[in-house]
C-alpha cells in the first residue's frame, strides 16, 4: 500500500507504525507505570527505577498524549497537578506489556513484575504486594 501524501509514516506495515509511536526507550515504560504500577503523576512517574529525566519524560508524556496512548487533566483536588491515565487505546498494550516482561524474564534474566521496584504510598501495587505475590491485583 502506497503512502497517503503529507502522512509520515514510513510504510504501512502494523510493526513499523506502531514503532512509530512506541519504539523508543521510554514509552513502554511510560505505559507499563501507568498500567501496573498505578501511577499517575508526573512526580510518580518520575520516581521510576530506570531514572528519565524531566525533560525526557515530558516529551514522551506529550507524545502519548498527541498520540492518543495517554490522557491529561487537571487534578480536580488539586489543579496545579495534572493527572495522567491510559486511554482504551492505551489498554490495549497490556498483552504487549506482560508479553515483553516475560520474554525479559525467560532470555534477559530479569526479574518478576515489580519485585523491585519502589512504589508510592497507597498505589494499587504497594497495596497488592501485601497479598504475597508482588504482582498487581486485577
Amino acid at each position: 500500500m502506497r503512502k497517503a501524501s503529507g502522512d509520515r509514516r514510513r510504510s504501512w506495515c502494523p510493526i513499523s507504525t506502531a514503532l512509530e509511536i512506541l519504539g523508543d526507550r521510554w514509552s513502554l515504560l511510560i505505559v507499563r507505570d501507568l498500567m501496573y504500577a498505578g501511577f499517575q503523576t508526573y512526580k510518580e512517574l518520575l520516581s521510576s527505577d530506570e531514572g528519565i529525566a524531566t525533560n525526557v519524560l515530558a516529551d514522551r508524556l506529550a507524545h502519548l498524549v498527541t498520540s492518543g496512548i495517554v490522557t491529561s487533566e487537571r487534578d480536580p483536588s488539586d489543579g496545579r497537578r495534572v493527572v495522567y491515565r491510559l486511554t482504551p487505546k492505551g489498554s490495549d498494550l497490556a498483552p504487549v506489556i506482560l508479553e515483553l516482561g516475560i520474554w525479559g524474564v525467560k532470555h534477559e534474566g530479569g526479574v518478576g513484575p515489580f519485585t523491585r521496584r519502589a512504589t508510592p504510598k497507597g498505589s494499587r501495587l504497594a497495596a497488592s504486594r501485601g497479598r504475597g505475590s508482588g504482582a498487581p491485583s486485577t
